[in-house]
């Protein structure tokens, strides 16, 4: 039971000519979820500069799923109202900045797009965590 009739991952094989188990990709292909034919919504740039305006009519919903998606991923660090005086900054973490500064006022929506998916100071990453249309 443990010599199972299946190749392991980059386990060679002598059924392909390159002896590589693991294939690569079919030029052209596209991986499932990876398709993003929108680009101002999957990657808060126009032009390879930050995008000045929302990628979709802000609408009731939008604004509702934003304030789930702040309450779980952000409320955390940055507050209920926003001022970086969230629990885990009152557990002994560094504060972040709180969002009614001016210069951060004055940000455009691509730039809150670009911290939440590359992260910024001692804010990580959360390009894994918040999906493109929810940045």
């Amino acid at each position: 039971m443990t010599d199972q009739p299946r190749l392991d991952p980059l386990e060679t094989t002598s059924f392909f000519e390159d002896a590589r188990s693991g294939r690569p990709r079919v030029e052209g292909t596209v991986a499932r979820g990876e398709l993003r034919p929108d680009k101002l919504l999957s990657s808060g740039k126009v032009n390879g500069a930050l995008s000045e305006v929302f990628p979709v009519a802000v609408t009731r919903p939008i604004l509702e799923r934003g304030r789930e998606r702040y309450e779980i991923f952000c409320r955390p660090c940055h507050g209920s109202l926003g001022n970086g005086n969230g629990i885990v900054p009152q557990r002994g973490f560094t504060h972040p900045p709180s969002f009614h500064r001016p210069r951060l006022r004055a940000m455009p929506p691509g730039y809150f797009f670009d911290i939440i998916t590359n992260g910024f100071g001692a804010m990580s990453s959360y390009r894994d965590r918040v999906r493109p249309p929810d940045r």
